[in-house]
């Protein structure tokens, strides 16, 4: 690993630290309740699926997504399906600030034909023009509401849609382990019938 590997793990490492002091514009009752709600839309979900955004929404937060953790010689949000934790998020346990969400990016939308009149969708972009056109809203509600969800959903347990095989978990170092609870403990990990679940659920 080389220098420039170990200096973007190390970026990525200090932003998954950091996840757990930021918050959405909600109390500390409202996330601990969004993280019940995920633990039980986990358990139903299934595979990753689209089910909340359109097909235009998904491409831009997407392409959003992809400039906020990049694909270079190791995978970014694109690879890590980012995409599918957001429009989870969205429609189950953040469904409280989806109305909000949509209403910020059809203004990002509207700024950015306003801007390009010429192109079809912020997607359509090439990523120069993608991170030029960032520059400018980088402090609008949509962009630091998706940078945050971007980060949650390439470092949360895969089972919330993000973090496709643990993707997120490999870029900073992370063993995902089983929480043991009594009369089990750690000594059990050897027991020919005990099995981690695969989708990262502790």
């Amino acid at each position: 690993m080389d220098h420039e590997d170990l200096s973007r793990r190390s970026l990525l490492q200090a932003i998954a630290a950091t996840i757990g002091a930021a918050t959405l514009p909600a109390g500390w009752a409202e996330i601990a309740q969004a993280a019940d709600k995920a633990h039980a839309a986990a358990q139903l979900a299934g595979e990753a699926r689209i089910s909340f955004l359109s097909a235009a929404e998904t491409k831009d937060i997407e392409a959003v997504a992809a400039q906020i953790i990049p694909t270079d010689d190791t995978p970014g949000a694109r690879e890590a399906g980012v995409v599918y934790f957001i429009d989870r998020a969205l429609a189950t346990f953040l469904s409280h600030l989806a109305r909000d969400y949509r209403a910020h990016l059809a203004e990002f939308q509207a700024a950015f034909r306003e801007r390009h009149p010429g192109g079809s969708s912020f997607a359509s972009l090439t990523s120069e023009q993608q991170v030029e056109y960032l520059k400018t809203v980088d402090r609008t509600p949509f962009f630091e509401t998706t940078r945050l969800l971007t980060l949650l959903g390439m470092f949360s347990m895969p089972a919330y849609g993000g973090n496709r095989n643990g993707v997120g978990w490999k870029l900073i170092g992370f063993e995902t382990q089983h929480v043991f609870q009594p009369p089990f403990g750690y000594y059990d990990r050897d027991y020919p019938g005990f099995v981690v679940d695969p989708a990262g659920t502790p």
